[in-house]
């Protein structure tokens, strides 16, 4: 039986990996000003809010809800992606209607 070998990557999977990387970066970082709003927020609270703290807590919590839901939404889309090419592969192999 002649083995069948990929010489080229499939580039689907190949952007897909890359959009992954990139998501796993941006959800690093969106929660890292998450964390950073937090506790700016708490040593705002225990010096009795001083100007610098009270921005601190607004940037890094903006920037956290303006990073945040796009790496979100298309860790969602790629895994769905995933997924739906999983139960394909598997219904090409075995054939029929099953699911």
């Amino acid at each position: 039986m002649e083995r069948v070998v990929a010489r080229d990557p499939d580039p689907v999977v190949v952007r897909r990996a890359r959009i992954a990387r990139a998501v796993a970066v941006a959800k690093r970082v969106g929660y890292l000003l998450l964390v950073v709003a937090v506790v700016g927020f708490v040593v705002a609270v225990a010096t009795g809010f001083p100007d610098w703290a009270v921005t601190l807590t607004i940037v890094a919590l903006v920037g956290a809800c303006v990073i945040l839901p796009v790496p979100i939404v298309l860790g969602y889309g790629l895994r769905a992606a995933e997924r739906e090419e999983r139960q394909a592969g598997q219904l090409g192999n075995g054939g029929g209607d099953r699911q």
